[in-house]
């Protein structure tokens, strides 16, 4: 049974900010592919973050939080993977 993706604000945020649109695409792909596998060959559980994932697409990191119970995955924060980890 596929998983519903959603997408947060700070998320949405950034895909609307990019203006590579080759990049955006990659970045909406990866993004849809998560509704069949949340959990995608090369993805990782994030250390010290509870029940938070990553996901690599060339330099950026894809961040989002699986949740089975209620069959979602909710996409958090994408950013460049140098600037993604600082808060």
């Amino acid at each position: 049974m596929p998983y519903t993706v959603e997408v947060g604000r700070k998320a949405r945020k950034f895909l609307l900010s990019l203006t590579d649109k080759r990049l955006r695409d990659r970045l909406q792909d990866a993004i849809g592919g998560l509704a069949s596998n949340p959990r995608p060959p090369g993805c990782l559980k994030m250390q010290g973050e509870d029940g938070l994932y990553r996901v690599r697409v060339g330099d950026y990191r894809i961040i989002y939080q699986i949740q089975d119970a209620v069959l979602v995955v909710l996409v958090v924060q994408i950013g460049n993977r140098r600037e993604i980890y600082r808060q």
